[in-house]
């Protein structure tokens, strides 16, 4: 009888102790990897070839709108909606691929609302309208109060209207909001795209999507890692080059990356993108949105920041003995796309971006009264700028540096 017990008792103890360890065990937990590299059966899964060419499409687009002997109205709407085979690389002209089409086409913040779509697609075709029928015809004429023209900024020359903005600077900047920010934070990171229709279950299943070796799921997430890094030389650590690969998103995160008080931000970002990634691949989805969330933040955070940057940098211009009208007209345009820019932010945690559009549009009205940037004071530069920093976490003094 007493052999009997001890029995059971052993038997009792064993099955304890081996639940208890197996309460204790936790699965790895998911890693991201040393790179951005991901493969399926010894094939790379990553794909944004769509990004790429809309990056490549953008920047000859903005070179383009100060080619005074060769550009007309008409070809640089066909460059916007790739058109009548407008690039020099024939590959982009046949890549079915177009920058406007994606301008404010996010899915979280216009398809259901064709009308700030269309409204913004149209003030993208009015700056480029604008540069030829007032910019170009006035290209020897000194600019001034309500002139058009030309105007020093150190050596260079700049091209503004009589308002003393820069069209080309306006649209690029714009473009970074409009297109690379918008469709990365508000498309390709947001949870209605990436979870849409069967894409859990197929990721869940490693269905692909056909002749393809990646999921949709991983798919969308790459097409907006390729708004950032769709066209660095360095596929193994983008961060290498950061802020040289291209003149839109690339750029800026790089030059708030090498502000000492934001140093870092695009480590957060590209392990963020990584994590996610990696996240995807492990089914783990609550990690997947933790980290596109950290994304949405950061990259907001490198619009904000650099539209106090330029409007502190006009604003030290139009306080300078002598007043330095080129340089402060020029930073200021700069100042101005990223301003337009804000509305295509996204809050992490909300829908909603930093700064609505009829906010937006306020501030653009408010550097745009009277002859605009001949105008402007700065305490209206000041004002607006605090107003920006105080939906972020940095402070004026941080940006501006």
């Amino acid at each position: 009888m007493k052999k009997f017990i001890y029995l059971c008792l052993s038997i009792s103890l064993f099955a304890c102790s081996s639940d208890d360890n197996a309460d204790t065990v936790d699965p790895d937990p998911i890693q991201a990897p040393a790179t951005y590299s991901f493969t399926r059966n010894n094939e790379s899964t990553v794909s944004f070839s769509g990004q790429t060419s809309r990056i490549l499409m953008s920047e000859e687009l903005v070179s383009a709108i100060t080619d005074f002997d060769g550009a007309t109205e008409q070809s640089l709407f066909n460059m916007f909606s790739n058109e009548n085979n407008p690039f020099s690389d024939t590959t982009l002209n046949e890549s079915g691929k177009s920058v406007k089409s994606k301008t404010a086409a996010s899915n979280d913040y216009f398809s259901n609302n064709a009308t700030d779509a269309a409204a913004i697609k149209a003030q993208f075709d009015g700056w480029l309208s604008a540069q030829v029928s007032e910019v170009f015809p006035a290209e020897e004429t000194l600019a001034a109060s309500g002139v058009a023209g030309q105007i020093a900024d150190g050596s260079s020359t700049r091209y503004v209207n009589s308002k003393g903005l820069e069209y080309n600077q306006a649209f690029a900047k714009s473009l970074i909001g409009a297109l690379m920010v918008d469709q990365a934070l508000n498309n390709y990171l947001s949870t209605n795209v990436l979870d849409e229709g069967t894409n859990i279950t197929d990721n869940n299943n490693d269905i692909v999507v056909e002749d393809k070796t990646y999921t949709t799921m991983e798919h969308k997430w790459d097409e907006a890692y390729g708004y950032l890094y769709g066209t660095s030389v360095n596929e193994a650590d983008p961060n290498a080059t950061i802020g040289e690969d291209d003149n839109f998103l690339n750029k800026y995160i790089g030059r708030v990356e090498g502000d000492d008080d934001f140093a870092g931000i695009a480590d957060d970002i590209y392990n963020a993108f990584k994590l996610g990634r990696a996240a995807i691949v492990g089914q783990d989805y609550e990690l997947r949105d933790e980290q596109a969330e950290i994304i949405k933040q950061k990259i907001s955070e490198v619009v904000g920041v650099r539209a106090v940057y330029y409007l502190q940098q006009g604003k030290n211009a139009l306080e300078g003995t002598p007043v330095e009208y080129g340089t402060a007209f020029h930073d200021l345009s700069e100042g101005f796309g990223f301003i337009y820019s804000l509305q295509f932010t996204r809050k992490p945690g909300t829908n909603d971006p930093y700064f609505s559009r009829t906010e937006v549009l306020d501030f653009i009205d408010q550097l745009s009264q009277g002859n605009g940037f001949w105008d402007v004071s700065p305490a209206t530069l000041d004002a607006i700028s605090n107003e920006i920093a105080s939906r972020f976490t940095f402070t004026v003094d941080q940006a501006k540096s």
